[in-house]
């Protein structure tokens, strides 16, 4: 009796609907905010306040910053901060068994440093950038307590489509809100708003909807464990640290789990990056390598991508039970790969708005998919009672939390003057997914995992 309440049933679809409303509700963040009003929005400011300096840089701190790279910085700072502290509170959450309580405690400091984003403006261009690396530092932290529940909640035969769900929802959540913010935004100057404060208005309600939704989830997701007490004399951050020691220690164990996050880590950059900065590349106008989209296009076409994307990965949850996980996602692969390329080579002409249309539609069909089985994937590769950490590490390279690709993006375009280099120079990153992953041996790591998981019973 204690092993059914310390262990609630998987598969139930209340608990399941409850989880993937989490996605629901946070994906507001990763559309309006992280794809189409942020980075365009700041850029702008950042490009006034740089009117006063003759090279064109605008100045943090007397750093000289192109006004389209401040974003992407940003993103790369906020990960790297993610880098030293996700695996810590995984390591705390897999201990204490508070997987909930924090997942709840970081997605509200995620929600309220969006719903802040109101106050930007002006001279506070700079605000805005350290709201969004708290926010998206929040955002996943929060994000490893949610993954972490899937292995918990779905049997190993349903995760690829209780995963596939989860991003289904979040895409049509996300894109729901952007239909609100687009009609808003098409409506500003007829209501009396100007387009400044109708951004602001926009980035507020995606921290309103981040927090609003969530109580659903708080409300369905079950607490699997009772919280452990610590030991007397011992704190949450040094029993993590010995706790995190010991997992480092034993990783050892998963050899083909480590390379299935090697292979993820690149991939899932160049993904990231992709929907990182498309915003600030389709809305540069030509003399930077963009193709000069207005805000309005911008949007719409984002939000034909949350809805694209929503049919497109409940088809790659049916694809990976035709072909297998691994090969799906080797798929998707090749298709991004195609997409940076041809966003480097195409666009160019009269055409390049209904180009670029097509190539949203084309990421929007891979986009959830890829990432929706990468997670699943890796839930069978993980052991029991370490999935907060194990998803930690996952989650350094999760959507909008890549630094490498960021950075890389945002030198090379201050180092050619050009978006267009720089978007290229993403193909590294599934180039190398689609050279590693083939060699991760799944079944092996399964039964790595089940033979250290019999071994502590």
């Amino acid at each position: 009796m204690a092993m059914a309440s310390a262990r609630p049933m998987v598969n139930d679809k209340k608990e399941i609907f409850g989880w993937a409303m989490y996605d629901w509700a946070n994906s507001a963040f990763s559309t309006t905010v992280g794809t189409v009003f942020l980075g365009p929005y700041l850029a702008s400011l950042a490009a006034a306040a740089a009117k006063s300096y003759p090279d064109g840089m605008a100045r943090l701190a007397g750093i000289p910053i192109a006004p389209d790279s401040f974003l992407p910085y940003c993103v790369s700072l906020s990960v790297g901060l993610q880098v030293l502290f996700l695996p810590i509170l995984g390591a705390i959450a897999d201990y204490s068994h508070l997987r909930k309580q924090m997942m709840r405690l970081f997605a509200t400091i995620g929600a309220l440093a969006t719903i802040a984003l109101f106050i930007v403006s002006g001279s506070l261009w700079w605000l805005g950038g350290l709201l969004f690396i708290i926010a998206n530092l929040a955002f996943g932290a929060a994000i490893v307590f949610y993954n972490s529940y899937l292995p918990d909640i779905a049997s190993e035969d349903q995760r690829d489509r209780v995963s596939s769900y989860g991003w289904a929802m979040g895409y049509l959540g996300g894109g729901l809100l952007l239909v609100f913010n687009l009609a808003f935004y098409l409506l500003h100057e007829k209501l009396g708003v100007p387009t400044g404060l109708a951004i602001r208005i926009n980035l507020m309600t995606a921290g309103l909807w981040w927090l609003g939704w969530s109580f659903m989830t708080w409300t369905r997701l079950r607490t699997r464990q009772a919280a452990r007490p610590l030991p007397q004399g011992e704190t949450y951050v040094r029993v993590g640290f010995k706790q995190l020691v010991k997992t480092l220690k034993e990783v050892k164990n998963f050899p083909e789990t480590l390379k299935y996050l090697l292979a993820y880590f690149l991939y899932n950059d160049g993904i990231q990056t992709v929907i990182a900065v498309s915003a600030t590349f389709a809305a540069a106008p030509l003399i930077r390598g963009g193709i000069e989209l207005d805000q309005s296009t911008l949007t719409m076409i984002i939000l034909m991508i949350q809805f694209v994307a929503f049919f497109g990965a409940l088809f790659w949850g049916k694809l990976a039970k035709w072909v297998g996980a691994k090969r799906s996602i080797l798929i998707s692969l090749v298709i991004w790969a195609g997409v940076v390329t041809y966003a480097y080579g195409g666009m160019k002409g009269e055409s390049r708005v209904l180009e670029f249309w097509i190539l949203g539609a084309c990421i929007a069909l891979v986009l959830g998919g890829s990432q929706a089985i990468s997670r699943s994937l890796f839930a069978q590769m993980i052991p029991r009672g370490k999935e907060a950490e194990y998803y930690a590490f996952y989650e350094v390279s999760e959507r909008g939390t890549s630094w490498i690709g960021p950075l890389l993006f945002g030198l090379v375009n201050q180092m050619f003057g050009s978006l267009r280099p720089a978007i290229l120079s993403l193909i590294f990153f599934f180039v190398m997914g689609l050279i590693i992953l083939p060699f991760v041996n799944v079944n092996k790591a399964v039964e790595d995992v089940k033979e250290y998981d019999n071994n502590r019973v």
